[in-house]
């Protein structure tokens, strides 16, 4: 199945949205009648999610003719369940450490505020990190709408986030902006650089990825919180693998779900820049609501406030969300520059010197009429198109360009 790129990437971040407001509303219910303890909670997770998440790529690995199951549903790029290479081994403790401490700040969250669509809306503020980064680490840095649109997504995540309590929770301020934020920048990250890697001449597959994620973050798990009981005399570490027993069929079924949602954001990933990614993904804040609705009729959770004035200040932050998430999919540009180059001068050196443009995201060498085919992402079409042609037309190498905008991109679904 064909689809239109610009649409897969929003399906795909949409979905995973969708799926992690469930995952949290039943990680609340874990939380609040199984396994209150968030330090027991974390390692249950992984060492169950282990289980699952093998089982699962072992069920996509099975032959479909001269594809695998995963690749006709998951991950056209997947093949079977394969180790990770050298060369990824050190994005994938990256990505293992930024989502252990997510993980623990996030059931922390979850333990002290109880409500999911509280606790979702704070890991938004990453946006505003993921932007700042970005500017600093990738040559392509986030233009003026961008970080407009990130400002309003996060204003509306924080509204989102301090409308349905009625006090500060300071300890839980601190958790949010030194603990879940910057982990969930740094596993996002190294999820997209793996995601962007090459392996075995085809793109990496997000549900490799995905496995030994889980793998990588139980492993750092088990040993910080195990040095903590070295140190305090305290045993989480038993009572992780106690509770991984007791509640194998719970802690199942929030891994088996959460796989999904987080192969579904790794694909993305290798659309899309991380914030941008985040920004979609915020869209968690309006899925989060009737989560909690649901197991908030069931007493679950407390009965979310009927104050009129806590329900406008959600709305406007809801609003605010859809406003930033719509102003990124209607501000995206893309098009092809066809490049020949004067006869005598290096391919390479002029290579160089156009993938050093900004807003120029692929440079192919190509034989035949053109030389080069530049593929361009900007957001604002009248500035970006003047600021890469005037760079282009510094570059002396350069005969002749002719500009194409993309109207229409497909992808495998």
């Amino acid at each position: 199945m064909k689809i239109r790129r610009k649409y897969l990437f929003y399906i795909l971040v949409l979905t995973s949205s969708i799926i992690s407001a469930a995952v949290a509303s039943l990680d609340t219910t874990i939380s609040v009648r199984y396994i209150p303890n968030p330090l027991h909670f974390s390692i249950s997770v992984f060492i169950v999610g282990i289980v699952i998440s093998f089982l699962l790529i072992f069920i996509f690995s099975i032959p479909m003719g001269t594809k695998s199951l995963g690749s006709y549903l998951i991950d056209p790029s997947f093949r079977r369940v394969r180790l990770p290479r050298k060369e990824e081994l050190r994005y994938h403790f990256l990505a293992g450490l930024g989502n252990s401490f997510l993980t623990l700040g996030y059931l922390s969250l979850l333990f002290l505020l109880g409500d999911p669509s509280t606790v979702l809306p704070f890991s938004q503020i990453a946006i505003l990190y993921l932007v700042l980064i970005e500017s600093f680490t990738e040559k392509n840095s986030p233009t003026l709408t961008e970080v407009q649109s990130s400002l309003i997504v996060t204003f509306g995540a924080i509204l989102g986030s301090i409308s349905l309590t009625e006090t500060i929770n300071l300890f839980s301020l601190a958790i949010v902006f030194l603990v879940v934020n910057p982990s969930w920048v740094i596993f996002s990250i190294y999820q997209r650089k793996l995601k962007l890697m090459t392996i075995q001449d085809r793109p990496n597959d997000s549900l490799n990825i995905r496995c030994w994620n889980v793998v990588f973050s139980c492993l750092i798990t088990v040993f910080f919180i195990g040095l903590y009981d070295l140190v305090m005399h305290t045993g989480y570490v038993l009572g992780g693998l106690q509770a991984s027993v007791t509640y194998f069929d719970w802690l199942s079924l929030t891994m088996g779900v959460t796989f999904f949602s987080y192969v579904f954001y790794i694909r993305a990933l290798g659309i899309g820049k991380a914030s941008v990614t985040q920004a979609v993904r915020a869209s968690v804040i309006i899925f989060a609501i009737p989560f909690s609705l649901f197991i908030a009729h069931f007493g679950i959770i407390s009965p979310l406030p009927g104050d009129p004035v806590m329900i406008i200040i959600k709305s406007i932050g809801t609003m605010l969300v859809i406003l930033g998430i719509t102003s990124y999919a209607l501000t995206l540009v893309k098009a092809y520059i066809f490049v020949t180059i004067k006869p005598g001068y290096s391919i390479h050196e002029t290579m160089e010197k156009i993938w050093d443009i900004s807003g120029v995201t692929h440079v192919t060498a190509t034989a035949g009429v053109n030389d080069f085919i530049v593929k361009i992402r900007v957001r604002a079409l009248v500035k970006g198109y003047e600021r890469i042609i005037k760079h282009l037309e510094k570059i002396e190498a350069i005969q002749k360009y002719t500009w194409s905008s993309v109207l229409k991109e497909w992808e495998e679904l």
